[in-house]
Protein backbone atom coordinates (compact mmCIF):
# COMPACT_ATOMS: atom_id res chain seq x y z
CA UNK A 1 0.00 0.00 0.00
CA UNK A 2 2.67 2.43 0.99
CA UNK A 3 4.41 1.70 -2.76
CA UNK A 4 0.89 2.43 -4.36
CA UNK A 5 0.72 5.48 -2.53
CA UNK A 6 4.07 7.04 -3.54
CA UNK A 7 3.16 6.06 -6.67
CA UNK A 8 -0.22 7.51 -6.91
CA UNK A 9 1.42 11.11 -5.25
CA UNK A 10 4.46 10.77 -8.09
CA UNK A 11 1.59 10.79 -11.19
CA UNK A 12 -0.44 13.28 -9.36
CA UNK A 13 2.76 15.41 -9.01
CA UNK A 14 3.67 14.94 -12.30
CA UNK A 15 0.30 15.75 -14.19
CA UNK A 16 -0.15 19.00 -11.74
CA UNK A 17 3.29 20.45 -12.46
CA UNK A 18 3.11 19.53 -16.32
CA UNK A 19 1.11 21.96 -17.40
CA UNK A 20 3.86 24.86 -18.64
CA UNK A 21 6.00 21.84 -20.00
CA UNK A 22 2.84 20.69 -22.35
CA UNK A 23 2.52 24.71 -23.37
CA UNK A 24 6.68 24.34 -24.29
CA UNK A 25 6.13 21.26 -26.12
CA UNK A 26 3.30 22.68 -28.47
CA UNK A 27 4.67 25.76 -28.95
CA UNK A 28 8.24 24.36 -29.74
CA UNK A 29 6.32 22.27 -32.41
CA UNK A 30 3.85 24.46 -33.51
CA UNK A 31 5.34 25.96 -36.62
CA UNK A 32 6.78 22.34 -38.07
CA UNK A 33 5.41 20.54 -41.09
CA UNK A 34 2.55 18.22 -40.05
CA UNK A 35 4.18 15.22 -41.01
CA UNK A 36 7.41 16.19 -38.66
CA UNK A 37 5.54 17.98 -35.74
CA UNK A 38 4.02 14.99 -34.16
CA UNK A 39 7.05 12.89 -34.56
CA UNK A 40 9.45 16.06 -32.88
CA UNK A 41 6.73 16.21 -29.76
CA UNK A 42 7.11 12.60 -29.50
CA UNK A 43 11.08 12.56 -29.65
CA UNK A 44 11.53 15.40 -27.94
CA UNK A 45 9.53 14.08 -25.13
CA UNK A 46 11.32 10.64 -25.01
CA UNK A 47 14.91 12.91 -24.70
CA UNK A 48 12.94 14.93 -22.13
CA UNK A 49 11.98 11.71 -20.01
CA UNK A 50 15.50 10.80 -20.06
CA UNK A 51 16.75 13.66 -18.70
CA UNK A 52 14.11 14.22 -16.34
CA UNK A 53 15.19 10.62 -14.93
CA UNK A 54 18.44 11.00 -14.96
CA UNK A 55 18.30 14.38 -12.86
CA UNK A 56 15.69 12.84 -10.74
CA UNK A 57 17.90 9.97 -9.98
CA UNK A 58 20.69 12.45 -9.01
CA UNK A 59 18.27 14.50 -6.52
CA UNK A 60 17.60 11.10 -5.09
CA UNK A 61 21.08 10.27 -4.52
CA UNK A 62 21.82 14.16 -3.54
CA UNK A 63 18.88 13.61 -0.45
CA UNK A 64 20.66 11.21 1.14
CA UNK A 65 23.30 14.17 2.50
CA UNK A 66 22.36 14.82 5.79
CA UNK A 67 20.25 18.00 5.84
CA UNK A 68 19.21 17.69 2.58
CA UNK A 69 15.63 15.91 3.06
CA UNK A 70 15.39 18.99 5.17
CA UNK A 71 16.03 21.74 2.83
CA UNK A 72 14.48 20.03 -0.14
CA UNK A 73 11.53 19.82 1.84
CA UNK A 74 10.94 23.30 2.82
CA UNK A 75 11.85 24.20 -0.97
CA UNK A 76 9.31 21.75 -2.10
CA UNK A 77 6.57 23.67 0.53
CA UNK A 78 7.58 27.04 -1.71
CA UNK A 79 7.06 25.23 -5.09
CA UNK A 80 3.63 24.12 -3.41
CA UNK A 81 3.08 27.63 -2.41
CA UNK A 82 4.11 29.24 -6.09
CA UNK A 83 2.08 26.07 -7.61
CA UNK A 84 -1.13 27.47 -6.00
CA UNK A 85 -0.81 31.32 -5.50
CA UNK A 86 0.33 31.67 -9.37
CA UNK A 87 3.77 31.31 -10.72
CA UNK A 88 6.13 33.82 -12.02
CA UNK A 89 7.33 32.34 -15.30
CA UNK A 90 5.99 32.24 -18.46
CA UNK A 91 6.43 29.24 -21.02
CA UNK A 92 5.30 31.64 -23.66
CA UNK A 93 8.72 32.93 -23.56
CA UNK A 94 10.48 29.60 -25.75
CA UNK A 95 10.13 30.53 -29.56
CA UNK A 96 9.03 28.29 -32.25
CA UNK A 97 11.52 25.85 -33.47
CA UNK A 98 12.16 25.89 -37.50
CA UNK A 99 12.88 22.23 -37.64
CA UNK A 100 13.04 18.71 -36.33
CA UNK A 101 16.39 19.00 -34.66
CA UNK A 102 15.37 22.32 -33.32
CA UNK A 103 12.31 21.65 -31.79
CA UNK A 104 14.02 18.51 -30.01
CA UNK A 105 16.77 20.46 -28.21
CA UNK A 106 14.19 23.54 -27.62
CA UNK A 107 11.96 20.66 -25.84
CA UNK A 108 14.42 18.89 -23.86
CA UNK A 109 16.02 21.79 -22.45
CA UNK A 110 12.82 23.87 -21.67
CA UNK A 111 11.84 20.42 -19.70
CA UNK A 112 14.95 20.88 -18.07
CA UNK A 113 14.89 24.37 -16.70
CA UNK A 114 11.24 24.46 -15.94
CA UNK A 115 10.85 20.68 -14.56
CA UNK A 116 13.51 21.28 -11.95
CA UNK A 117 10.16 21.47 -9.09
CA UNK A 118 8.98 18.34 -10.86
CA UNK A 119 11.88 16.37 -10.08
CA UNK A 120 12.78 17.64 -6.80
CA UNK A 121 8.64 16.88 -6.30
CA UNK A 122 9.05 13.56 -7.54
CA UNK A 123 12.28 12.21 -5.63
CA UNK A 124 10.62 13.18 -2.56
CA UNK A 125 7.55 11.20 -2.84
CA UNK A 126 10.08 8.40 -4.02
CA UNK A 127 11.73 7.21 -0.47
CA UNK A 128 14.90 6.56 -2.44
CA UNK A 129 12.81 4.14 -4.99
CA UNK A 130 14.23 4.48 -8.74
CA UNK A 131 11.88 2.26 -9.37
CA UNK A 132 8.94 4.56 -8.49
CA UNK A 133 10.61 7.07 -10.36
CA UNK A 134 10.83 5.07 -13.42
CA UNK A 135 7.10 4.05 -12.75
CA UNK A 136 5.73 7.46 -12.21
CA UNK A 137 6.99 8.67 -15.39
CA UNK A 138 6.27 6.00 -17.56
CA UNK A 139 2.95 6.30 -16.84
CA UNK A 140 2.44 10.04 -16.39
CA UNK A 141 4.59 11.34 -19.68
CA UNK A 142 2.42 9.67 -22.11
CA UNK A 143 -0.64 10.83 -20.40
CA UNK A 144 0.63 14.59 -20.74
CA UNK A 145 1.94 14.06 -24.81
CA UNK A 146 -1.31 12.87 -25.75
CA UNK A 147 -3.32 14.41 -23.37
CA UNK A 148 -2.02 17.65 -22.32
CA UNK A 149 -5.09 19.82 -23.22
CA UNK A 150 -7.00 17.60 -21.74
CA UNK A 151 -5.32 18.23 -18.71
CA UNK A 152 -5.01 21.60 -19.01
CA UNK A 153 -8.38 21.86 -19.26
CA UNK A 154 -9.47 20.11 -16.39
CA UNK A 155 -7.61 22.18 -14.17
CA UNK A 156 -9.36 25.30 -15.60
CA UNK A 157 -12.97 23.91 -15.50
CA UNK A 158 -12.02 22.10 -12.06
CA UNK A 159 -9.70 24.64 -10.24
CA UNK A 160 -10.34 22.02 -7.50
CA UNK A 161 -8.06 19.62 -9.03
CA UNK A 162 -5.12 22.03 -8.99
CA UNK A 163 -5.59 22.36 -4.67
CA UNK A 164 -5.39 18.70 -4.52
CA UNK A 165 -2.51 18.62 -6.61
CA UNK A 166 -1.07 21.40 -4.24
CA UNK A 167 -1.86 19.59 -1.62
CA UNK A 168 -0.52 16.34 -2.44
CA UNK A 169 3.09 18.53 -2.72
CA UNK A 170 2.72 19.93 0.48
CA UNK A 171 2.26 16.75 2.07
CA UNK A 172 5.02 15.47 0.61
CA UNK A 173 7.42 18.32 1.98
CA UNK A 174 6.62 17.56 5.48
CA UNK A 175 7.45 14.02 5.03
CA UNK A 176 10.64 14.84 3.84
CA UNK A 177 11.53 17.24 6.26
CA UNK A 178 10.09 14.54 8.90
CA UNK A 179 12.68 11.50 6.81
CA UNK A 180 15.23 13.88 7.35
CA UNK A 181 17.75 11.39 9.38
CA UNK A 182 19.32 14.88 11.36
CA UNK A 183 15.84 14.74 13.39
CA UNK A 184 13.83 11.37 12.33
CA UNK A 185 14.92 9.36 15.94
CA UNK A 186 13.70 12.61 17.79
CA UNK A 187 10.48 12.95 15.97
CA UNK A 188 9.94 9.26 16.63
CA UNK A 189 9.18 10.11 20.22
CA UNK A 190 6.77 12.53 19.43
CA UNK A 191 3.75 11.37 17.65
CA UNK A 192 1.58 14.46 18.42
CA UNK A 193 3.95 16.89 17.00
CA UNK A 194 4.78 14.74 13.12
CA UNK A 195 1.26 14.84 13.23
CA UNK A 196 0.77 18.81 13.97
CA UNK A 197 3.56 18.98 10.89
CA UNK A 198 1.28 18.00 8.42
CA UNK A 199 -1.63 19.90 9.30
CA UNK A 200 0.91 23.28 9.62
CA UNK A 201 2.46 22.56 6.93
CA UNK A 202 -0.35 21.23 4.34
CA UNK A 203 -3.34 23.88 6.32
CA UNK A 204 -0.62 26.62 5.86
CA UNK A 205 0.32 26.72 2.02
CA UNK A 206 -3.67 26.15 1.45
CA UNK A 207 -4.19 29.15 3.46
CA UNK A 208 -1.48 31.08 2.55
CA UNK A 209 -2.23 30.53 -1.36
CA UNK A 210 -5.84 31.22 -1.55
CA UNK A 211 -4.82 34.75 0.38
CA UNK A 212 -2.61 35.35 -2.30
CA UNK A 213 -5.07 34.99 -4.64
CA UNK A 214 -7.68 36.46 -3.19
CA UNK A 215 -5.50 39.72 -2.46
CA UNK A 216 -4.70 39.59 -6.23
CA UNK A 217 -8.15 39.33 -7.48
CA UNK A 218 -9.08 42.80 -5.25
CA UNK A 219 -6.28 44.39 -6.88
CA UNK A 220 -7.72 43.49 -9.82
CA UNK A 221 -11.64 45.11 -9.20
Amino acid sequence: MDFLAALAAIIVIDLVLAGDNAIVIALAARNLPKEVQRRAIVWGTVGAVVVRASLTVGVLWLLQIPGLLLAGGILLVWIAYRLLAGGESDPHDFKPAKGFWAAMRTIVLADAVMGMDNVLAVAGAAHGSVLLVVLGLVVSIPIVVWGSTLILGWIERFPALLYVGGSVLAWTAAKMMLAEPLIEDWLALQPALRAATYVVIVGGVLAAALRKRKSAKELMQ
